[in-house]
């Protein structure tokens, strides 16, 4: 049996208005995904971000603004973008140990937006970050946080840095490695 792709979907929605593809393709999985359970395929014309490899986070947030899932990777992990937004879009709508997984009820009223990810480069210090530019990585052993650039509330290459450290499990006071990233952020 051939499964859904985002293709077929896209077919059938032509008459409402589209966001960015990229945020389409996450918006579809979700959609297919909580309502039916199957995991949809990649579009079978990939536009030319979809084609590139790298890392993807997908953001769910309620129109409200309040975050309701979000789940990435730093790195690449698969063949191409739209493979990294159709895995990490179930994730941030099921498997975000922050929050439940999302409802079918709650479809209508998420906001989805999608990050790909520069690769990180490794920073002597803080003095090469900017919170509205880069996101960060902080590295201490085998322990890892992200924090993407340009998050509300998040003023201070200091808060940056310290709320990094806590999702790492790392403590505040403790000196870490630190990258940095930049992001293409489409809604």
């Amino acid at each position: 049996m051939k499964g859904l792709t985002a293709s077929d979907i896209w077919s059938r929605n032509t008459h409402k208005t589209m966001a960015h593809p990229l945020v389409e393709l996450a918006k579809l999985t979700i959609d297919t995904y909580i309502t039916s359970g199957k995991i949809i395929s990649p579009p079978e014309k990939l536009t030319p971000e979809m084609r590139q490899k790298a890392g993807v986070f997908v953001s769910i947030h309620l129109k409200n603004g309040a975050l309701r899932g979000c789940i990435g990777t730093i790195e690449p992990t698969k063949n191409n973008v739209a493979e990294e937004i159709i895995g990490n879009a179930i994730e941030a709508a099921t498997g975000d140990p922050r929050f439940s997984p999302v409802s079918q009820n709650e479809l209508k009223s998420l906001d989805i937006s999608v990050d790909v990810l520069t690769t990180p480069v490794k920073i002597p210090d803080a003095s090469g970050l900017d919170v509205k530019k880069y996101g960060i990585v902080v590295k201490k052993g085998f322990r890892r946080g992200l924090l993407l650039p340009d998050i509300e509330g998040v003023d201070s290459v200091e808060e940056q840095v310290s709320i990094a450290k806590q999702k790492a499990g790392i403590p505040v006071s403790d000196s870490v490695e630190l990258f940095r990233f930049e992001v293409i952020r489409y809604r």
